[in-house]
């Protein structure tokens, strides 16, 4: 029944949040779910599967999605995109947004928060050119476990020393009882945090100057990775900024971003009037 079970728990996955988990990536599916079979007393995936056929093991089913969601993170990672924010992107809407001196930004798939708070650092550590704005930061993952952990805000002394230098560690963040440490208010003023599926209706249509969804669209399958694009296209204003994973693309998949200075990754919105084929995103959530 194994090969069975692995197909179970790979279309749960899918039918609870979008993400594929494809037949040569299933082999990590024990692996993830050892704290799972550990909590449970479950001896094996078998048994799992006998389960998770019970309706009042709803429960179960939760843990095994939260187990599979992949929540790998650090701060500043992958810091040459950082440094494309810093030098290029901010400038650029510093200089559009100077009327409103208003910034809206998304970092969707933010998993426990270390890629907002790495935003926040970059606006507190350029304390006089943002000085007067309003900042608005928003994190969202689909994962309840890792957005609690975002707004609980509480690193472990592993989690804050992973792309912090001494420095930022210092600066920013609080060490607390525990032998854990939270950011000061200069970040936690700017960011908040929802739990949110990319492939739903984004939030704030049209408003965000600035998209984050890195990493994330490569458990996606091609027709949801369309539709995923279609949702960031809504939520970006006409003249936003995208960055996907350096290993990422929306060759083929959307008509709505196009690819800027070669920049793997980065991208700007296209005029609604100069992408007639861009993806609509069907109305009926994956969930």
């Amino acid at each position: 029944m194994s090969e069975i079970a692995h197909r179970i728990i790979a279309d749960l996955l899918y039918a609870r949040t979008g993400q594929q988990l494809a037949a040569n990536r299933r082999w990590r599916i024990e692996t993830a779910l050892a704290g799972v079979f550990r909590e449970r007393g479950i001896a094996n995936l078998d048994q799992l599967v006998c389960l998770l056929a019970d309706p009042r093991e709803y429960t179960l089913a939760q843990d095994v999605v939260e187990a599979l969601l992949n929540n790998e993170t650090y701060f500043f990672r992958d810091k040459v995109m950082f440094d494309l924010l810093a030098k290029e992107v901010l400038p650029d809407l510093a200089a559009r947004r100077a009327d409103s001196r208003r910034l809206a930004i998304w970092s969707a798939g933010c998993s426990t928060g270390q890629e907002v708070l790495s935003l926040a650092m970059l606006f507190a550590e350029n304390r006089e050119r943002w000085d007067g704005w309003r900042i608005d930061i928003l994190g969202t993952d689909i994962s309840a476990r890792a957005i609690e952990t975002a707004r609980s805000g509480c690193y472990s002394q592993f989690e804050i020393q992973r792309g912090l230098g001494v420095s930022q560690m210092l600066s920013w963040f609080e060490e607390k009882p525990g032998n854990v440490w939270g950011p000061c208010r200069a970040l936690t003023r700017r960011v908040r945090f929802e739990r949110r599926n990319v492939l739903d209706a984004p939030p704030d249509p049209g408003r965000f100057d600035l998209i984050l969804c890195r990493n994330l669209l490569l458990y996606f399958a091609a027709a949801n990775r369309t539709r995923a694009f279609a949702r960031l296209a809504e939520a970006s204003a006409s003249d936003g900024w995208l960055m996907i994973g350096a290993g990422e693309s929306a060759r083929g998949l959307s008509d709505a971003f196009a690819p800027t200075c070669d920049t793997s990754g980065l991208y700007r919105r296209v005029a609604l009037s100069a992408a007639p084929n861009a993806a609509r995103a069907p109305a009926q959530s994956a969930r």
